[in-house]
């Protein structure tokens, strides 16, 4: 049974990989998600992140029990294929600005908005959680907030160069692969607004941020 997601955002050689590892707990009102790990990683070549990423997912504690989900828009198939050849089954996704989601062979093509909206409602809900006590918590927390999606006004689709908008989406980014697989496309129970890049989005407030203390943390 799966209890937790890792999500892996995939840098350029000259950018953060970031690597979020989230805990599903079950609650009568949803699962919730509990931030276990933040970490960003730069200059390591690719083979060497995705042994990292399989000695993480073999450990004690999360080993037969976790779901990684890989970015897999910026640096292509040639790293998932590595992550395969180290023995792990990766989940890739190919980000897009439509609207649909589709599946070809084992990649996922999803919408960025569709991301964006998994996370969206988790913070609504109060269902995602992130600890001061992180190291990178506060970091996340800092993104979630400044987070931008850009709609073209001629075909409403997203509008964006590339999967990551600057260099400090990659955590938030990591964070919405994870919630995205976990909840399995959820329907958005209010309306998705996305802003221009002069405001800021009204469903991430700091209220909406839920923070919980640190328990007592597994060893990955």
């Amino acid at each position: 049974m799966v209890k937790f997601y890792i999500g892996l955002d995939l840098g350029q050689a000259s950018d953060y990989t970031a690597l979020i590892i989230i805990e599903s707990i079950p609650d009568p009102g949803g699962k919730i998600y509990h931030v276990r790990r933040l970490e960003r990683i730069r200059g390591e070549p690719y083979p060497k992140v995705a042994e990292k990423v399989r000695a993480i997912m073999t450990s004690s504690a999360l080993s037969g029990r976790t779901a990684l989900v890989v970015d897999q828009t910026g640096v292509g198939r040639p790293v998932v294929d590595l992550l395969k050849d180290v023995g792990l089954k990766p989940i890739a996704v190919s980000i897009h600005g439509g609207d649909a989601v589709s599946r070809d062979g084992s990649t996922w093509k999803v919408p960025k908005r569709d991301l964006v909206g998994a996370l969206q409602v988790l913070l609504q809900s109060g269902r995602f959680k992130v600890s001061d006590q992180l190291k990178l918590g506060p970091v996340l927390q800092s993104e979630m907030l400044n987070f931008r999606v850009k709609i073209d006004p001629i075909t409403a689709y997203d509008s964006y160069s590339a999967w990551r908008d600057n260099e400090h989406d990659d955590l938030v980014l990591s964070a919405a692969l994870a919630c995205w697989w976990a909840e399995r496309q959820p329907k958005p129970t209010g309306p998705l607004v996305f802003l221009g890049s002069t405001q800021k989005p009204a469903w991430l407030t700091s209220d909406r941020i839920a923070k919980a203390p640190q328990p007592k943390m597994p060893k990955f």
